[in-house]
């Protein structure tokens, strides 16, 4: 048995209280994610050493001290900031992305991740539990099979102003391979075919328009035809 990965989307209805929250760990995450990218650009440039997550992680605190709004967040939210940033910044040095940029509050699409823990992040209903929101309605229009565990989730809103949570499920399943007898044809998309396989075998595209062309160009005619008439009596 192997475990495989599935994230579900789904819209959510947060009530006022609950839209003030979810903006609020926008917001948080957005402080804190920027503060300690700040920090890591003034180390490096000044010391020329590089700032490990763990070493952020254990400053987390001391900067709820200094800014107790902090504290009225989901936790996890915020250290998933600190290991976006950990990410962020081994891609660059891995030369897969730019340097990591500072985030705007001007943004149009706003989000922030939460890891499920001792099942905070559940199902109830048509009802979500999330983090420090508590049960906010959500459109179900897909059900999430029982043995699918719930891993995280992403919370976001759209520039038209709508929620949606994107939940990351982890599941078990044997999938056996289909025997093959290596007799295998590989197809080619081609701009004058419609595909030419691995044994030069080629198709041609069906061409429905220009065969009928002609025949549709006549029922034009005579559809205007007909409604020039009605319009002379």
């Amino acid at each position: 048995m192997k475990k495989y990965n599935l994230a579900f989307k789904y819209r959510i209805y947060p009530n006022e209280t609950q839209a003030n929250t979810i903006n609020a760990t926008f917001g948080c995450s957005r402080l804190v994610y920027n503060r300690f990218l700040a920090q890591r650009k003034e180390v490096y440039e000044t010391e020329k050493k590089s700032v490990t997550y763990n070493t952020q992680a254990k400053e987390l605190p001391l900067l709820k001290l200094e800014l107790p709004f902090l504290k009225e967040v989901d936790s996890i939210a915020l250290q998933q900031s600190l290991k976006n940033l950990e990410t962020v910044y081994k891609n660059f040095f891995q030369k897969r992305t730019a340097f990591p940029k500072f985030k705007s509050k001007r943004s149009t699409r706003k989000s922030y991740n939460t890891v499920s823990t001792s099942n905070n992040i559940r199902v109830e209903g048509n009802y979500l539990k999330l983090p420090k929101i508590g049960l906010v309605k959500i459109k179900l229009h897909r059900v999430i099979p029982q043995n699918y565990i719930i891993k995280s989730a992403t919370i976001s809103q759209e520039p038209n102003g709508a929620y949606y949570v994107s939940l990351l499920t982890e599941f078990q399943k044997d999938i056996r391979e289909v025997p093959s007898d290596n007799n295998i044809v590989g197809l080619d998309f081609s701009m004058a075919e419609l595909f030419v396989s691995s044994e030069n075998q080629r198709a041609n595209y069906p061409r429905f328009f220009r065969k009928l062309e002609n025949k549709l160009a006549k029922a034009g005619d005579y559809s205007r035809s007909c409604f020039s008439t009605r319009l002379c009596f």
